[in-house]
């Protein structure tokens, strides 16, 4: 063999492979629908929403003692936060519809909070009231970003929730109307995800087909989106006020544009 020429590489299995799978092509997204706790927003610190609820009551307590409420609470269940460890029997009813009734919503919230004994008159209707406003939430660092970015692209952008209360007012208050085409919420539409009628109804308020738009959500339900045709980015759920992740969206829904 001449001292020039160099003995063939062999080919690796992966490199083989990858010859060997064929491109696939990108799916076009003309919309995007997003969940709303978890994914654009976030409840209050437990800590801070327990001292809040005091204050509205006319008590104040000391942070060691706000802190054992929160842990007790959480564990009852709290809206925006994890799900009860256990459901009363006599709350079982309105558990079950509480994302479709604001009165089921509200008497399944309080009632999970009136089972600790906090020595605060009138705090489990306090914290509700503090999940109604703005105060009681954060939006993710991130989300304005990619709202603003998806508006200026023109893409339609939907807020798609399982939840029991407007929360139009709570984006009033953050400036981010504007940014969002639609509001389909449970309550109002009387479905629930991962029900495909709830993700219908969303691309059809913003005029397109399912196989053409991305539903973004950070749970199981919001994955169910995949039934209705949507393709689908599901993110953890992260902090409240910090990045959750989602200028992701951008890479998807503007490429090519």
């Amino acid at each position: 063999m001449p001292d020039h020429l160099e003995p063939p590489k062999s080919r690796t299995t992966s490199e083989t492979a990858s010859d060997a799978r064929p491109a696939l092509p990108r799916r076009p997204v003309d919309a995007v629908l997003f969940d709303f706790h978890g994914t654009l927003a976030q409840v209050e610190d437990p800590v801070a929403w327990v001292l809040a609820g005091a204050t509205a009551c006319g008590a104040t307590l000391e942070r060691a003692r706000a802190t054992a409420l929160a842990d007790r609470l959480l564990t009852a269940g709290r809206a925006g936060g994890p799900l009860p460890a256990r459901v009363p029997p006599h709350l079982a009813e309105v558990w079950a519809d509480r994302d479709l009734y604001p009165s089921a919503h509200r008497e399944a919230y309080t009632g999970l909070a009136a089972t600790v004994d906090t020595g605060v008159d009138g705090l489990a209707e306090a914290l509700y009231e503090r999940l109604l406003r703005p105060e009681g939430w954060l939006p993710y660092a991130d989300t304005a970003a990619t709202l603003t970015a998806l508006k200026a692209a023109g893409v339609p952008v939907a807020v798609v929730s399982n939840i029991g209360f407007d929360i139009r007012p709570l984006f009033d208050a953050w400036g981010l109307t504007d940014l969002i085409d639609a509001f389909v919420l449970s309550y109002e539409v009387g479905r629930c995800k991962p029900d495909p009628a709830i993700f219908y109804r969303a691309c059809g308020m913003l005029g397109v087909e399912p196989e053409r738009a991305l539903m973004v959500g950070d749970t199981p339900a919001d994955a169910g989106a995949v039934r209705a045709g949507l393709a689908v980015l599901v993110l953890p759920a992260a902090e409240a006020g910090l990045a959750n992740g989602l200028t992701a969206v951008l890479d998807i829904a503007l490429a090519g544009r």
